[in-house]
């Protein structure tokens, strides 16, 4: 039987001599051996003939194989491997304090990243979570990741990685050193610390993920479109002609791996926005997008009236509820509410459907006969326009959906914290807020960082460090009497409180307007008042009850209301039966003049009411013009109405009583009908001097003044807005002399305060017991007391005045007011003093009301023609000679004054292209 040569087991395997090309044709070994270079041992490569070791590097061995032929001896390789020379751990790297050594634990900082568990008696245990430990001088505080401190105690070492320490009944064990700097920021505690750079986004093109373009299986002449449906594209072209493009984004850590996309305004509305519009949607846009460098997402749209605040936050909002500048993630806004006045609810709606149209989007109005819920459950309506005092009752219910944004229209009926309206508004927690007013500043700087706070709770911190850093070195700055130190101050912090708040306040006057609509001129018209009117009002203030009432604002209130009613006509302090205490007040102070019953209540006599009712009279046979005749109390516009019907001038009117629902009706009925239908349109400044488009007039009168300049700038604007096609002329009426005058010097000087981002307040701890004395003081040898007080040195022919010039002699020092102290002996009399404070008193009022100084002041007695010849000129100069009535620019006006010269005192008047 054969049997085959016992060979014994080798435990290695010495390397084989067969030369390479033998072993070329073998198949691949299977295990690899790594063997030490030995002087002895050498292979040689018969391709390359070159030695395939060097010096201190391991090669791999082929597997060994026994040799062949018979008697070979075998020689086992000399290959003995070294020991593993041993390496020490380096220590743990802390972070020292002040050169401390780790060890030193006594005073010193360091932080760690740790995982921790309560104390388990398993066998295999697990974490409870992450966590950081500070040891800080020896003191271990263990917090988890939401940065709460679940567990505290007392270290005798610093812990190194991997170490396990008991801390607070838990087990904490050394995952990580944490560098303080990291801890102090607060990175632990967030769930993403990375960092991204401060730059714009862009779109990464398709093709940066994938190596081979797709190609399309369509045929070259395909009508199908080639697009790519998984690269994102804007919802419109931002490379059209005209496009309106919003700011991309910054790359921050909530956009990493996100893709960015242009977001632009539908050019159904881009392509009818000004320029100044196209800026105002695109500052909103980046203010409630966040994109702006301040803590919040609100904003103020201060435009002044007519500059088209309505159209821009209806791009703003059809933006929001379409796009969104991260793709994927739908829309910015999926429910928006707009709160207004309920006189503006249905103007909202038309404007809507004028841009839109009803087949785009379906707003939603919360009036008393809808269902909110159909606004907070359904999907149809993605905008709801509510009124101030409706949002109130239904707040409750709103909370049951998420409102994105929140639009306040008129929003400094918001002025004060206490307003239910805001308080409701607050409690949707509705981060983006934005305000609608033309007029943000109307009383004191209070009311305004009441507004800021609302759109941006906490930018200027709370009220009684704003009122210590900002309000009261302005106000105190702003007066008269200021020190140079004091001024100083009071317009660093201006500077200051502007630029901050210039971040979220967009403000722009109507001056933009002069390029886009026809020329507007104002004009002040001081009427004298008639005799009765004269004799009423001073018998008023000749009473007892009159004289007790002018001693504080507090109680003075019904005395100027009563005066008021004086100025408007003496027909409106009749009885009219109602027991309230304004007609307790007014039958009180007239028993006691003894006149409840005289003539001077008979008639309707008032200086101001003919000088309206001449100028009517002449538009109506002159012109086609319509007029819109406005008042702050009901019964004087009944008094107006009654005129017209006198007159035979047809009319329509709107006041508090007119029903919600046919208020825009009457609006669109007066723009459109010829003024054979409607004529004037009477307007209550309360009810509707806000927000409503009355082009169908060129023409308007206020008859009355509010102590509040805002709510007569208001009603003002309604006539000179988009649409108006003719010259523009707005008349403020008053009597010489009177409180109506004295209101109007007081609006004035409010005004030029709040053009500097200051005003002070309309109540009574804004009047000294001077001012309240002139306040009431009954003034029948002026012809224009406001002109007097201006002391600008005119012509008072119609030229504008230059600036007054200062007394060089004026010390800025802190001035003590004018004392009263009865009699006083002739040799004791200071004729320099007395001068001094006239000058002092002039030069305030001169400063408070330089806003006049932009107007032409006029007195009609200088430009009446017989004063305007002189005997010298011959016959042909005289009829070269202008008509020196020809400085008013309104010929209607014109022909009142050259007919009725005693029936105007002055005039101011200022032309826009001026």
């Amino acid at each position: 039987m054969y049997r085959k040569k016992f060979v014994p087991p080798l435990l290695k395997k010495p390397p084989t001599t067969q030369p390479a090309s033998t072993l070329d044709d073998e198949p691949p070994q299977k295990k690899i051996k790594l063997e030490p270079k030995s002087s002895s041992q050498k292979s040689t490569n018969s391709d390359s003939g070159t030695s395939s070791q060097s010096n201190g590097v391991r090669r791999a061995l082929p597997a060994f194989r026994p040799p062949v032929g018979p008697g070979t001896k075998f020689n086992p390789p000399q290959l003995v491997r070294k020991p593993l020379a041993p390496v020490n751990n380096p220590p743990a790297r802390v972070e020292e304090t002040e050169g401390k050594a780790p060890s030193d634990v006594g005073n010193s900082r360091h932080f760690f990243n740790v995982l921790w568990r309560k104390f388990q008696a398993r066998k295999h245990k697990t974490w409870d979570g992450d966590g950081v430990l500070a040891i800080v001088n020896g003191t271990a505080t263990l917090q988890d990741v939401n940065g709460r401190d679940i567990g505290s105690g007392r270290v005798s070492k610093i812990p190194a990685e991997g170490d396990i320490i008991s801390l607070g009944g838990k087990e904490v064990e050394i995952d990580s050193i944490l560098q303080k700097s990291d801890f102090i920021a607060g990175k632990p505690f967030l769930k993403s610390t990375s960092k991204i750079d401060d730059i714009t986004a862009t779109v990464s093109p398709a093709e940066f993920y994938t190596k081979n373009a797709f190609k399309s299986p369509l045929l070259a002449g395909t009508t199908v479109a080639r697009t790519n449906p998984h690269k994102p594209v804007p919802r419109f072209d931002p490379t059209a002609e005209g496009a309106l493009v919003m700011k991309r984004p910054t790359l921050d850590s909530s956009l990493k791996n996100k893709t960015i996309v242009d977001v632009v305004v539908d050019p159904i509305l881009s392509r009818h926005l000004r320029p100044h519009q196209q800026e105002g949607v695109a500052f909103l846009y980046e203010a409630v997008m966040g994109m702006r460098p301040y803590e919040g997402r609100g904003a103020i749209l201060a435009d002044e009236m007519g500059l088209g605040k309505t159209l821009q936050t209806i791009a703003l909002l059809w933006t929001l509820l379409k796009q969104n500048p991260v793709h994927g993630q739908g829309p910015v806004v999926k429910k928006a509410m707009i709160v207004c006045p309920v006189t503006l609810i249905n103007n909202w709606k038309r404007e809507f459907k004028k841009w839109l149209g009803n087949e785009r989007i379906h707003v939603f109005v919360a009036d008393g006969k809808s269902n909110v819920r159909d606004f907070t459950h359904g999907p149809v309506y993605n905008v709801m326009i509510v009124g101030y005092e409706r949002l109130r009752n239904i707040q409750d219910k709103l909370r049951q959906c998420q409102v994105d944004i929140i639009i306040a229209d008129e929003g400094h009926r918001l002025k004060t914290a206490e307003n239910k309206s805001a308080q409701a508004i607050r409690a949707l927690e509705t981060p983006r807020r934005v305000i609608l007013s033309g007029t943000p500043l109307q009383n004191d700087l209070r009311e305004f960082f009441v507004m800021v706070d609302f759109v941006n709770p906490g930018i200027l911190e709370n009220y009684s460090t704003f009122k210590k850093q900002f309000e009261n070195p302005i106000v105190r700055s702003q007066q008269p009497e200021a020190s140079k130190a004091g001024k100083e101050l009071g317009n660093a912090r201006k500077e200051e409180l502007v630029k901050l708040t210039n971040l979220f306040v967009l403000r722009r006057t109507a001056k933009i307007l002069s390029k886009y609509l026809p020329p507007k001129t104002d004009i002040v018209l001081f009427c004298r008042p008639s005799k009765p009117q004269l004799e009423l009002y001073q018998a008023i203030l000749n009473t007892s009850l009159a004289k007790r009432q002018m001693g504080s604002m507090d109680t003075a209130l019904q005395l100027i209301t009563l005066l008021k009613k004086v100025c408007n006509s003496t027909a409106l302090l009749r009885p009219v039966g109602k027991d309230d205490e304004e007609n307790k007040f007014s039958s009180s102070i007239l028993e006691e003049a003894r006149i409840a019953n005289s003539t001077l209540l008979a008639g309707n006599s008032s200086g101001k009411l003919k000088v309206l009712e001449k100028i009517l009279v002449k538009l109506k046979e002159t012109t086609k013009e319509k007029v819109v005749l406005v008042s702050n109390y009901t019964s004087t516009l009944d008094i107006l109405e009654k005129m017209l019907n006198s007159k035979g001038l047809h009319h329509l009117r709107l006041d508090g009583k007119t029903p919600t629902n046919k208020r825009q009706d009457l609006v669109d009925k007066f723009n459109r009908v010829n003024p054979d239908v409607a004529f004037a349109f009477l307007l209550s400044s309360k009810s509707g001097g806000a927000g409503l488009n009355l082009i169908g007039a060129s023409r308007l009168f206020l008859f009355d003044s509010d102590w509040n300049p805002a709510t007569d700038l208001q009603a003002m604007a309604r006539v000179h807005r988009d649409g108006q096609k003719l010259h523009v002329y707005i008349y403020r009426m008053m009597n010489t002399g009177c409180i109506d005058e004295k209101i109007y010097q007081r609006q004035i000087t409010k005004q030029g305060l709040a053009d500097s981002v200051m005003d002070q307040k309309a109540g009574g701890s804004n009047f000294t017991s001077a001012e309240l004395r002139d306040l009431f003081r009954l003034d029948t040898e002026t012809v224009c007391n406001t002109h007097d007080l201006l002391a600008c040195g005119c012509g008072e022919t119609g030229e504008l005045p230059g600036e007054p010039e200062e007394d060089e002699d004026e010390e800025e020092e802190e001035e003590e007011p004018i004392q009263m102290t009865g009699w006083t002996k002739a040799s004791a009399v200071d004729m320099d003093k007395q001068e001094d404070d006239y000058r002092k008193a002039t030069s305030k009022a001169r400063q408070r009301m330089r806003a006049l100084l932009e107007f032409s002041h006029i007195d009609p007695r200088k430009l009446s023609k017989s004063d305007a010849s002189s005997p010298k000129d011959s016959g042909a100069e005289k009829e070269e000679e202008e008509d020196p009535l020809a400085i008013i620019e309104d010929g209607i006006l014109r022909q009142v004054v050259e007919e009725s010269p005693k029936s105007v005192s002055f005039i101011f008047t200022k032309n826009s292209l001026s």
